[in-house]
């Protein structure tokens, strides 16, 4: 599996492998129960994770920097329901992070889908 084939889907948690599209929507495998449906782009909207872009103090990151950040660092992750220890964990992992226009909920998401990452065995790229 490569990470340029990983979406996120609006409306449902994880990632996703897409293994094909069609103008209508498209088909997709869950990497955490490697269930597969066809997700209609009607309901739902489809991000790349390789196109997801995060707020710095500079100039904006993508996602997969972050990711490797979290790879590279002797933090031990934290626990995902800890709004407070997630925050801390990004403070020292990725310091120049804009905490100000990065929600919780954005970092949360990244923590739960390094975890799934890792779990996958996917390398980053």
């Amino acid at each position: 599996m490569e990470y340029n084939k990983l979406v996120a889907v609006s409306g449902l948690s994880g990632l996703f492998e897409l293994i094909s599209s069609k103008a209508d929507g498209g088909l997709v495998r869950s990497l955490e129960d490697k269930t597969t449906k066809f997700v209609s782009n009607r309901v739902h909207a489809f991000s790349h994770l390789e196109s997801i872009e995060v707020f710095t103090t500079d100039e904006n990151v993508n996602l997969s920097d972050v990711f490797l950040a979290m790879k590279g660092s002797s933090e031990a992750m934290p626990d995902a329901n800890d709004a407070k220890a997630i925050k801390a964990y990004f403070q020292k992992v990725f310091p120049t992070m804009d905490f100000d226009r990065v929600y919780g909920s954005d970092m949360k998401k990244m923590v739960k889908w390094f975890d799934i990452l890792v779990k996958n065995n996917i390398e980053i790229k």
